[in-house]
Order: C-alpha cells, then structure tokens, then sequence
C-alpha cells in the first residue's frame, strides 16, 4: 500500500538527463526551493504514459504558478527516458529509479507487469515544502491515468495556509 496523505516523504537521489549531462536530482534540495509533484510511470515509449507526461508538459505553467515543480519517474535508464522526452517534446524532468529503490520506498513497484518485469505503478504524490505528503493517488490500472484537478487542488491547499 503506497504511503498515505500527512506521511514524510522518503528522501531520494536520482538521476536525469539533461542537455549538459547526468546530473543527480535530490528531492530535499528540491523542496527547499518548491513543493514537488512525483508522477511515478511505468515506462516510457507507451501510449498512456505519453499522454499523462505530454498533459502535463502542455499545462506546466499552471503548476509553475502553484509553486510546483513536477517530475516524472520511472524504472527507465536517463537515456532512454531522455530521447523519448525528445521524441514526444517532454518538457518535466524525468528521474531514473533504475534500481527500483524509490518506487520501493513509496510501496509503488508494481511487480511482473505483463511479463516484463518489475516497473512504477502509476502513481501521484504532492509533497510540501515541510516534506509531508499532502495528496496521493495510485491508479488502479497502469492504463488509467491520474486525475490533474485533485493534484492542482492539493497544490492551491498548499498555497493557502
């Protein structure tokens, strides 16, 4: 069962890809300039997971306003997760869980997904800037995505205390 609204968010290192190179994203220095919205996918070059990261893409300057950064993570390598940002104009940066640790430590490793193995459930999490888990969601298929309208809302709750 994934972590539950008011829980403190596990603390990681991951890594992305980005035009200069490699570079190691930490979620705590993250949330010292932003609250942070994890979008965990199961894999890239798949049509729903496309969709949920082009949604988001298109829509970034309404988390932007919210005092959100927004990032995609999956079981991917950077450079895999890289040229499909390409390919499909990707603009959120997307965190590689290469070693499942993450999505083991948010309970969201959906296992043996239609035989080719261990991949991110699709999964929500809102962390405010005090590391506490304010909104979550894990879609009950990997087909379906995550409702956009709870994780803004969540993000204006933030904005309004």
């Amino acid at each position: 069962m994934a972590l539950s609204v008011g829980s403190l968010a596990p603390d990681f290192t991951l890594s992305s890809k980005f035009p200069e190179g490699i570079k190691q994203v930490h979620l705590k220095e993250e949330l010292a300039k932003n609250n942070v919205v994890l979008l965990f996918f199961p894999m890239a070059f798949t049509p729903v997971c496309t969709q949920e990261m082009c949604t988001v893409s298109s829509s970034i300057n309404e988390y932007s306003k919210l005092n959100a950064q927004v990032f995609g993570i999956s079981v991917d390598n950077p450079f895999a997760q890289e040229a499909w940002a390409k390919k499909e104009g990707i603009i959120i940066p997307l965190l590689s869980d290469l070693n499942k640790e993450v999505c083991k430590a948010y309970d969201v490793l959906l296992k043996g997904l239609i035989g080719i193995g261990d991949v991110a459930a699709r999964a929500v999490f809102v962390i405010d800037r005090g590391q506490k888990i304010v909104y979550t969601e894990v879609t009950a298929s990997p087909l379906e995505l995550p409702k956009f309208e709870p994780i803004k809302e969540a993000l204006q709750s933030i904005l309004s205390r």
